[in-house]
């Protein structure tokens, strides 16, 4: 099934260092044959938004059919030493953007050792030289290959939208699109698009179930409107209805002012327990990830079937700990909304996890004209999974638990799942915009 162009038929898949080089009616030889009858070949999906940049993560996340994985929310202050860490090949194909919240973490002296700002760098006001210096690492990290701009308004309160549309202009001056968790409801939302139209940056706003909440239908059509009035805006989803972040995020700098029914909806990563007012506050000064749940499966249901949504997992696992999107987003929209409730049409699902994800950023990074597709000359980037078993397992007390129902997964012509097993082979290599020199 390739969503580019509609192809959904029996075809002998021929592939030869690292492509695709054939695709057919009439049988092919091989020295390696995968017997697919039953299941579908599909292009590896792209994971716009995975911040689970490691071994264990990859390991997870292709299992769920991930064959690319890219850090674009927050994504890192230094382009260059990121990309050079993974040079020796990965599980999957990896790429990150430059990000504002690190640029932002890095210029203000921000204590957090995390993700995240733990301080100033998320409350703090930047003066104009140090926006200045923000620019400057921004620039570098384009100049550097980063695949796109990284931003968290909702995560640096201090950051007001003028400093927001600054860096927009660079991301636009840069030909990179702006990934953003935005803040601030219908009005945060509105200014958001209007910043980016004056800055000329493409704007793709990442967990729209998440940052939209209760008020969903209304930030799909302002978004809609937006897209109409020709501005380029994208937006993405994953499919559970409980978010995570770190505890020490300004996300929760209010805390002590909440009422007390809202701390049980909130979960520990680390050891599982629903947190009380008391708790809150002990996690609050050691650290860590927790688990925020309370949106209901409509508005979950809502945003991954929305034609506008890209899915995107949001993903993270350290340590054995963390969300089960990493492990299963693509698995569970594929069983749960595609083949239980029939809500959305298999060619519409893959189009959201392949062809979208690599159109949002091909302009820059050319390489991804090459991936999403099943056609020849693409690069050999494939997910074979069952559409009569596909689905996820993991669970928000378990998130290490593989999706089922994904036999076979190949990224740069090699197998990396196969009979569901996880390979030795490592041939992911670098999602990366081409580097410029001055």
């Amino acid at each position: 099934m390739d969503p580019e162009s509609g192809l959904d038929g029996v075809r002998h898949v021929g592939i030869t260092g690292g492509k695709i080089v054939a695709i057919s009616e009439g049988t092919l030889k091989g020295t390696r044959v995968v017997d697919a009858t039953g299941l579908v070949v599909a292009p590896g999906f792209i994971d716009l938004h995975e911040h689970g940049q490691n071994e264990e993560s990859y390991g997870l996340m292709v299992r769920d059919g991930v064959t690319s994985a890219l850090e674009i929310e927050v994504g890192t202050g230094d382009i260059a030493t990121w990309y050079a860490e993974r040079e020796k090949g990965q599980i999957v194909n990896y790429g990150a953007s430059i990000g504002h919240i690190k640029a932002r973490m890095q210029v203000l002296h921000d204590p957090g050792t995390g993700l995240l700002p733990a301080g100033v760098g998320g409350s703090g006001s930047a003066s104009d030289a140090q926006q200045a210096e923000m620019e400057a690492i921004l620039r570098r990290g384009l100049a550097e290959g980063a695949v796109a701009v990284g931003f968290g308004s909702a995560y640096t309160p201090g950051a007001n939208m003028a400093e927001i549309e600054r860096m927009f202009r660079v991301a636009g001056g840069g030909g990179a699109s702006a990934h953003i968790h935005m803040r601030g409801g219908i009005a945060g939302l509105d200014s958001t698009i209007a910043a980016a139209k004056a800055a000329g940056a493409k704007l793709h706003f990442v967990h729209i179930n998440s940052s939209a909440d209760t008020l969903l239908p209304a930030f799909l059509e302002h978004i809609t409107a937006a897209r109409d009035a020709g501005q380029d805006v994208t937006v993405e989803a994953y499919p559970y209805g409980a978010g995570m972040t770190e505890i020490t995020s300004a996300l929760f700098d209010d805390w002590r002012t909440w009422p007390d029914a809202r701390f049980p909806l909130h979960q520990l990563v680390s050891s599982g327990a629903r947190l009380t007012r008391k708790t809150f506050g002990e996690a609050r000064v050691k650290g860590g990830t927790v688990i925020i749940h309370g949106r209901s499966e409509d508005q979950t249901r809502m945003a991954i079937l929305s034609p506008l949504a890209m899915i995107a997992s949001d993903g993270y696992i350290e340590n054995g700990r963390g969300h089960p999107r990493t492990s299963g987003s693509f698995s569970k929209v594929l069983g749960k909304y595609v083949r239980e409730e029939k809500a959305l049409p298999l060619m519409d699902a893959l189009r959201k996890m392949t062809l979208m994800p690599a159109q949002r950023l091909e302009a820059r990074v050319p390489a991804m004209v090459q991936k999403g597709r099943v056609r020849a000359g693409a690069d050999a980037d494939l997910t074979v999974f069952d559409p009569a078993t596909v689905i996820d397992h993991s669970t928000y007390e378990d998130a290490t638990i593989p999706s089922a129902g994904v036999p076979y997964v190949i990224v740069g012509g090699q197998l990396v799942v196969d009979g569901g097993k996880l390979t030795a082979a490592r041939p992911g290599r670098a999602i990366r915009a081409p580097l410029r020199t001055k």
